[in-house]
């Protein structure tokens, strides 16, 4: 249950960006739609984000997926290395996973900035 459970954050933040890019016409839903689309599917970012072409981001949504439940299971791994494991120790482990993962995720739109330039949200 623990790698299904690991598809549950970035899931929420999945919606949360879907959501704003059917809600809103305005700057700022594109802006956090784009960031939240890749916090939740990280993978976006290796096919070139919203400059992709359309047809591969199915493919990067479910390698993302596919990332998302290897981390649960590793999480519920090293959770049950303890006999008395709780849904605590799982949540521990998993959120150093997501946040070294969402660092990551940073870390590249900060390069992809510093790269594109600052014009790189009005390509979005």
């Amino acid at each position: 249950m623990g790698p299904f459970l690991a598809l549950l954050i970035p899931g929420i933040v999945g919606l949360a960006a879907y959501a704003a890019f059917q809600v809103s016409d305005a700057p700022w839903s594109g802006t956090f739609g784009t960031a939240a689309s890749y916090f939740a599917a990280p993978a976006l970012l290796a096919i070139g984000g919203p400059l992709a072409d359309d047809s591969l981001k199915p493919l990067a949504i479910g390698a993302s997926a596919l990332m998302w439940l290897l981390a649960g299971l590793l999480a519920s791994r090293r959770a049950t290395r303890n006999p008395f494991a709780t849904w605590g120790d799982f949540w521990r482990h998993y959120s150093w996973m997501l946040f070294g993962i969402w660092v990551g995720v940073m870390m590249a739109i900060a390069i992809a900035t510093a790269w594109i330039g600052p014009d790189l949200l009005d390509l979005i």
